[in-house]
């Protein structure tokens, strides 16, 4: 479809019954890969008390993610049979050890209050309420102290303006310099900037001025002709998988829940994640993937609208469909730039995460080695909190404001979603690391490095750890030797 000459897009109907040759989607790259598991080994104490070292298996029989809760797993539980007197005795054992716990930390409680009547300050290995995280269900939480107020200041307009300026001058010159772009682009990329910015860093925009508009033309209306061609293949045997995990996935992505709630926003998300599924038959749709879509959705989407839609739910079926019909072309050009850097993510058996799970494993035993054995003490593995950081690239750990400006720097690094991130997974995991060795248990520490405290995160947040995963970089990057355990 060529949006420049207002012509309209054809009709989405297929000539063909089925996708030339022998494309097959491969849909068998397990989240995550099941017989993966890290080469650590635990402490001689350690294997007195654990005969099994704990695996991602058994760590994923006892827990999910938010996608794998189904109604057929609640219907199975509700057709349990138990006695009653099994409910009876479980429930008084239960209240039981509560009782004992409570009567326990009053006594220790009690032996901690100072003569003039106040309570000494006690010491609590629980952490307080994060994003997800929630109050956690102990006798020994308390409340966060309430912080003064505040202020919110002015923004520096001026040195906005600046920045804008600097933006547009380089963008409109008739040959861009792509360095000078990355290096302007790394602190951080204004909202009117950013949809141009991000289409050329990603190599979806040439850098000649006279040509990016002609491309944006060829490109949008390549994509709608795939859209023809094979959107109607969805339901053949070949594809119904593929596309039936794409209708589970979409609508569970909690970034934006009430955005990905509206049926117009599904239905590209749909088209978006098929279309790239069948044209990569080596790895085929994989979970995680359709997160990736989301940040170029939503700065694609702020070229045309003000709207804050973390906090507003605004109807997307005020747009004009030629409007909607650039966004989706756009995030799907953009998605499959991002794609083709770390496919190895999503081929079978994913080796590229469980390599970068390695690698982060390295480096966290090289920058912060108390952490490292405390995890190693508890038997925590990497893959078990870092395989969803890899795979969704943190989207799930931090707010999408947050993901955005991340972009603007992963984009400015070359291969920065695959080799800059490792050095922001370690930089998050390290920022944490006080918290994480608080936790005396394996179950608290999965339950915090699964819910981190950082919903209240914005840009500034995420530009001290940008400038901590620098600092790592140059330390390491050059030293190959903390990489040497990849596979």
């Amino acid at each position: 479809m060529k949006e420049g000459t207002g012509s309209k897009p054809g009709p989405w109907k297929s000539s063909m019954t089925s996708v030339p040759g022998s494309i097959r989607p491969v849909y068998g790259a397990q989240h995550p890969p099941m017989n993966f598991k890290l080469p650590s080994s635990p402490k001689k104490e350690d294997k007195t008390k654990y005969t099994k070292r704990d695996t991602f298996a058994d760590f994923e029989n006892k827990t999910s993610d938010a996608w794998d809760d189904t109604d057929d797993e609640l219907l199975s539980m509700s057709n349990m049979q138990m006695s009653l007197k099994d409910v009876q005795s479980t429930a008084k054992a239960v209240l039981d050890n509560h009782s004992k716990q409570s009567l326990t930390q009053s006594s220790k409680d009690n032996t901690l209050l100072k003569l003039d009547g106040s309570k000494a300050n006690i010491s609590s290995n629980s952490h307080h309420a994060g994003p997800g995280l929630g109050v956690r269900l102990n006798n020994s939480y308390k409340p966060p102290k309430t912080t003064h107020i505040r202020f919110a200041q002015n923004t520096d307009v001026e040195r906005e303006a600046a920045k804008i300026d600097k933006f547009k001058k380089l963008l409109n010159e008739p040959n861009l310099n792509l360095d000078q772009l990355r290096s302007l682009s790394w602190s951080g990329i204004p909202r009117s900037i950013r949809p141009t910015a991000w289409k050329i860093l990603s190599g979806y925009l040439p850098a000649s001025l006279d040509r990016r508009e002609e491309t944006l033309e060829r490109k949008r209306h390549e994509y709608f002709g795939f859209i023809e061609q094979y959107y109607d293949t969805r339901h053949q045997d070949t594809h119904s998988e593929t596309f039936k995990q794409i209708l589970k996935d979409i609508p569970r992505m909690t970034s934006l829940a009430h955005l990905f709630q509206q049926k117009v926003v599904q239905e590209i998300f749909e088209r978006i994640l098929f279309i790239w599924a069948i044209r990569h038959p080596a790895s085929g749709y994989v979970q995680g993937i359709n997160d990736l879509v989301t940040p170029f959705f939503v700065v694609f989407l702020f070229e045309y609208i003000e709207n804050d839609i973390e906090v507003e739910n605004c109807d997307l079926l005020e747009l004009p469909k030629s409007i909607l019909n650039i966004i989706e072309a756009d995030s799907f050009w953009c998605t499959s730039k991002l794609l083709d850097g770390i496919q190895d993510n999503y081929t079978f058996a994913q080796p590229g995460i469980q390599m970068k799970v390695n690698a982060l494993h390295e480096l966290v035993k090289r920058i912060d080695n108390p952490l490292n054995t405390h995890l190693e003490k508890h038997c925590v593995e990497y893959l078990q909190f870092s395989f969803r950081w890899m795979n969704n690239l943190l989207m799930r750990e931090i707010p999408l404001r947050c993901t955005i400006r991340l972009w603007d720097t992963y984009l400015s690094e070359i291969n920065g979603f695959a080799d800059f991130h490792l050095y922001v997974c370690a930089a998050f995991v390290d920022y944490f690391s006080k918290d994480i060795q608080q936790e005396r248990d394996f179950q608290g520490i999965l339950m915090l490095l699964q819910n981190l405290p950082t919903h209240h995160w914005k840009d500034k947040d995420v530009e001290e750890l940008l400038a901590e995963a620098f600092k790592l970089k140059y330390m390491f990057a050059d030293a190959p030797k903390h990489l040497s355990r990849k596979s």
